[in-house]
């Protein structure tokens, strides 16, 4: 029938129109983690059975409150912790109050009313309310700068606090505290630990892998207590300090407490919900109201309380599927913990206590920093601890919680999956395909195998589009490794490849190593292959000079220098030519030579039959023909001259070329020769991720070409352009204008914080143009102009630095006397009233 067509007058059979059923209000009370994860499950089920509002205490979106501890050490920012987005409420049509707490819950009524008084209705209300931070209650607990460590305010709090430097102490060896301890100590806080247990971590590791990880940590500069009694912390109007219960005295400026969370079941016990430890629920998270729910660290469940992120997330699943009438429920958890407790990897699950009829298998490993211990009861593991290399903890958790008998790989147990299922021979992707679809693969977002699998089936075929879509490896990055297996697995040669490794011997980018370098103060080549699982035990000829490269420039004064690492023209202090000799260039500051360095390098060329002396686009001379075994007396004759090596061969300054400037044209405006040295002088010799080129032009007229140079300065009546980011050869790129400024002074010091930037975050073997087109000109900016204390500490880094790598390698090799030409700070000295 049409729709214009109505029914006859005797037409029996009535057409019903049906009506949408009306949407149920939910509530929800709490806006992190076990909230917004119980809201995405109930969309994923049913988007529309429910109109949802969101109450949050904090004034932020949902964020990922487990990697707080990587934005206080400053490997994130809070944007990249974020989990839902402004767009996800809008997109889903979750009204979201944020910064205005729920202060009381009307039951009877139906209702929640704010902190600021509002009040709204509901047909279902959650309650997700997670966990206070416990404040043990000595005397000056109260003191300004006592702080816990649970969310976005707290870690602002230590932020500003290790701004002005100073004394922390941190009372909690858990996660908690060692994270905290790890992100003020990187802000540069001197920080000492302060646990009352005999063993840090004790409810995750043994007395075995709490020392490991103890004398890891000592190693590394903090200060760790055990067996530290807090008896007070005083202070006068703020804190001062922490007085122990023996005596001892620890001076603080501030003080984090880290000893532990209880259930935040206020509001609930006010609104007269049955509370135990936690709030009381069933198996589908329903409380003694039917109306009410709740979720995550403020539940009690069968008589059990949780602290970890999987049961949260088993949870919201149960929570969910009851919501949409589903039989499926919660039934507890068996839980394991896999951590990076400040970048150091450790794992743990069951019960590692031991007892009677209990076997342990142990392996260990002291010099690479490795402990594994299972135990076994009846052939069964009934717990395991790991420390130092954690790959295998997913594989014996399965084992634990499907209780197999293990009688037939125990004599391969202890050395992991992948040699237990290689047939005598590790195989890491035979271990990964064994997995059964529930293993746990990444333990931070709660996703197994097999939802891994059916994401790259679904179409994922990338590690960004895995992040994306199940958010497997979105978080911590340490299941990064098995994700990238899986899809190998699953698509073979259709995987997309993702953001480029360092090389074939490691999965790790660039940027992982040069952060894991810092984070776990490695400072060593094998150090770093054996932390980060090296697939090639030597390295390989592209890993090794970036990795030499990275530790350099992270370690300056403490990392030596390794020869082997480098290329062939770095070892060798020369560039070699296409017959098998050599050329050499000596350094000619600012393109300025002298009567004494000309005679130097005449009689070079003569003594040694030299057939070619070239003048160079750096304003230098370049002595072609030198036969290897020559070099050493080379470097020697031009050193006893007061010659340096030009670094023509090097990762490093290559050249700074000038015009005469306002000395000698009529067209200059500056002193380009004069400020050409200086800047040549504080940075010759710097080793840098590629070749680096600096030029100063008098005037605009450019005669020195410095709008194509890493660093060019053009210099005007007013002052001095700086531009950043050129480049000549095959693909010439102009700068970009940096800034202008007035002084010399300025000049050098925005000069070495650019340096130093480029340094510090630039992979190796990458250029400052393409640095700048990947990172973007305003971040530069942002990081060289808009912050002075940054651009000061970047310019005193740089500075620092030179001073250890500003010895002339032709001094050293050739046996010579250095000249007196190496230290920076001379550079700096002024040589006008301006400057001073």
């Amino acid at each position: 029938m049409d729709i214009h067509d109505s029914p006859s007058p005797g037409a029996t059979d009535a057409i019903e129109i049906a009506t949408p059923r009306p949407r149920e209000h939910l509530v929800v009370i709490g806006n992190g983690m076990a909230g917004c994860r119980a809201v995405e499950e109930l969309l994923a089920r049913d988007a529309g059975r429910f109109r949802v509002s969101i109450f949050g205490a904090e004034p932020h979106v949902n964020y990922n409150r487990i990697m707080l501890s990587p934005v206080l050490a400053g490997e994130k920012t809070f944007d990249d912790i974020v989990i839902n987005g402004h767009d996800w409420y809008q997109d889903n049509g979750i009204e979201l109050i944020a910064g205005d707490p729920v202060a009381a819950i009307d039951r009877a009524a139906k209702t929640v009313t704010s902190q600021a008084g509002r009040t709204i209705g509901y047909d279902k209300l959650l309650i997700a309310t997670g966990s206070d931070p416990f404040i043990i209650p000595v005397p000056g607990h109260d003191l300004p700068g006592v702080i816990s460590f649970r969310d976005m305010a707290d870690v602002d709090a230590m932020l500003a606090a290790a701004a002005t430097g100073g004394d922390a102490v941190v009372i909690g060896g858990g996660l908690l505290g060692l994270e905290a301890a790890h992100g003020l100590m990187l802000r540069g806080m001197k920080v000492t630990v302060l646990h009352l247990m005999p063993t840090l971590m004790e409810r995750q590791l043994d007395e075995a892998a709490g020392w490991l990880l103890k004398t890891a940590l000592e190693d590394r500069g903090q200060t760790v207590l055990t067996g530290a009694d807090t008896a007070e912390i005083h202070g006068d109007g703020k804190v001062a300090g922490v007085r122990l219960k023996d005596g001892r005295d620890i001076p603080a400026s501030l003080v984090v407490m880290a000893v532990g969370i209880r259930p935040s079941v206020a509001l609930a016990r006010a609104s007269g919900l049955a509370v135990g430890r936690g709030i009381q629920v069933d198996d589908h998270m329903v409380t003694s109201d039917p109306d009410v729910l709740a979720v995550g660290e403020c539940v009690e469940h069968d008589g059990q309380v949780y602290g970890l992120v999987v049961p949260l997330w088993e949870m919201c699943r149960a929570l969910a599927d009851g919501l949409v009438g589903k039989p499926t429920g919660y039934r507890g958890s068996v839980t394991s913990t896999k951590l990076k407790v400040a970048g150091l990897d450790v794992f743990s699950a069951g019960d590692f206590s031991g007892g009677e009829n209990c076997e342990d298998i142990v392996l260990r490993d002291g010099a690479r920093g490795i402990y594994k211990r299972v135990v076994l009861r009846d052939n069964r593991i009934i717990g395991a601890v790991l420390y130092g290399d954690t790959g295998d903890g997913g594989w014996y958790f399965d084992l634990l919680k499907k209780g197999e008998d293990v009688a037939d790989i125990r004599d391969v147990l202890i050395y992991g999956q992948a040699f237990a299922s290689g047939g005598g021979r590790a195989d890491p992707k035979a271990a990964v395909a064994a997995l059964s679809d529930d293993a746990e693969i990444c333990g931070c977002n709660g996703v197994s195998k097999g939802k891994v699998v059916a994401c790259i089936e679904d179409g994922a075929t990338s590690l960004d589009t895995v992040r994306a879509t199940c958010k497997a490896s979105a978080s911590c990055g340490s299941c990064t490794d098995l994700v990238e297996t899986l899809l190998a697995l699953t698509l073979g040669d259709s995987v997309e490849s993702g953001p480029k490794t360092l090389c074939e011997c490691t999965s790790f980018t660039h940027d992982d190593v040069r952060r894991e370098i810092v984070a776990q103060e490695l400072k060593s080549i094998p150090e770093v292959m054996q932390k980060l699982h090296w697939s090639t035990p030597d390295g390989c000829s592209s890993c090794r000079p970036a990795l030499n490269y990275y530790l350099l420039c992270a370690w300056p004064g403490d990392y030596a220098d390794d020869q082997q690492s480098r290329f062939v023209n770095e070892r060798l202090h020369a560039n070699i030519q296409k017959d098998g000799t050599y050329s050499v260039v000596p350094r000619m500051w600012g393109g300025i030579t002298s009567p004494t360095e000309l005679r130097a390098i005449a009689d070079v060329v003569e003594k040694y039959d030299a057939p070619m002396v070239k003048v160079t686009g750096g304003q230098r001379l370049d002595i072609f023909g030198i036969r290897k075994e020559d070099l050493p007396a080379v470097w020697a004759d031009l050193n006893a001259a007061g010659m340096v090596s030009g670094h023509a061969y090097g990762k490093a300054l290559r050249t700074v070329k000038t015009c005469v400037g306002s000395e000698w044209c009529r067209f200059g405006t500056q002193d380009s020769t004069g400020l050409g040295v200086k800047l040549e002088r504080m940075s010759w010799g710097s080793w840098m991720p590629h070749k680096f080129k600096i030029a100063v032009s008098g005037c605009p007229r450019n005669c020195a070409e410095a709008t194509i140079k890493d660093f060019g300065v053009v210099c005007v009546d007013s002052g001095y352009e700086l531009h950043v980011g050129g480049n000549g050869g095959t693909k010439v790129r102009a700068t970009d204008l940096l800034c202008k400024v007035a002084t010399e002074r300025e000049a050098m010091e925005y000069c070495a914080a650019f340096i130093q930037l480029y340094r510090e975050e630039a992979r190796y073997l990458e250029r400052t143009a393409p640095w700048i087109e990947r990172v973007g000109l305003d971040t530069v900016k942002a990081r060289i102009i808009d912050d002075a204390e940054g651009r000061a500490a970047l310019t005193d880094r740089f500075l620092f630095s030179q001073s250890f790598s500003q010895d002339d390698p032709w001094a050293e090799r050739a046996a010579g006397a250095r000249p007196e030409h190496h230290t920076p700070m001379a550079a700096f000295t002024p040589r006008t009233e301006e400057m001073a």
